[in-house]
């Protein structure tokens, strides 16, 4: 395999997530994430109730969406990771409030334009996605959310531990441990951020590591081009 990334390694990417998820049910806990937890009180406190998640995991953010009071639409491009959302949803009685779909995020969001109240990813955007993925990836969520939507999503950036090792795989791509991290500069965030308002840019720890992430909130700009 040569030193780009390329639609072939993002495809052997996901039968990676496809089987580690198959093998390990709750690969990140079933306790919801620190992130999300912020993003609800955010969304609370902006009026915001109809969701888009994207790479949803096994779906432990996407129960604490639905359990507390949202409507979420759950993407995904690991169909072992949604069954297990839809799992879940049911043995707690959240069917109605989580719908689930296959999606591969370099194609166009699969809804009407302005659809959502706010968008929410954990780590999605530091997958092995290149940087005119990611600025299509971008402009599609701003397609879908409604006018002052809010979009929120978190990335390991430059200052953590992995970045620089293993193996280079283009841009500021590495693979570790059969994983390949796109790690986010500021100045990355803020050329992704292009139709959006940038609401802040918070540095927090995950992990054992740790690992050493951005939690980035962006507000939906109107009257601006895409």
């Amino acid at each position: 395999m040569n030193n780009t990334t390329d639609e072939q390694i993002l495809d052997m990417q996901n039968q990676r997530w496809q089987t580690t998820f198959t093998s390990k049910p709750d690969m990140f806990g079933g306790e919801p994430s620190e992130p999300v937890r912020k993003a609800v009180e955010l969304f609370k406190n902006e009026g915001k109730k109809k969701i888009l998640e994207l790479g949803a995991g096994q779906g432990r953010d996407t129960i604490f969406f639905a359990q507390s009071g949202f409507q979420v639409d759950a993407l995904d491009y690991s169909q072992s990771g949604l069954d297990a959302i839809t799992d879940k949803a049911k043995r707690l009685g959240l069917p109605d409030c989580i719908t689930t779909r296959l999606h591969d995020i370099r194609r166009p969001i699969p809804f009407d334009d302005e659809s959502f109240d706010g968008c929410y990813s954990h780590m999605l955007y530091c997958m092995a996605l290149t940087t005119s993925e990611l600025e299509f990836l971008s402009q599609e969520v701003r397609r879908v959310l409604k006018p002052n939507g809010i979009n929120i999503y978190t990335v390991r950036h430059t200052g953590d531990a992995h970045y620089g090792t293993g193996i280079h795989r283009g841009e500021d791509m590495y693979e570790v441990g059969g994983f390949i991290v796109h790690f986010f500069s500021k100045e990355k965030v803020e050329h992704l951020a292009s139709g959006f308002q940038i609401m802040s840019i918070d540095e927090f720890e995950e992990g054992g590591l740790p690992r050493k992430l951005f939690r980035v909130t962006l507000k939906k700009r109107e009257g601006v081009k895409q």
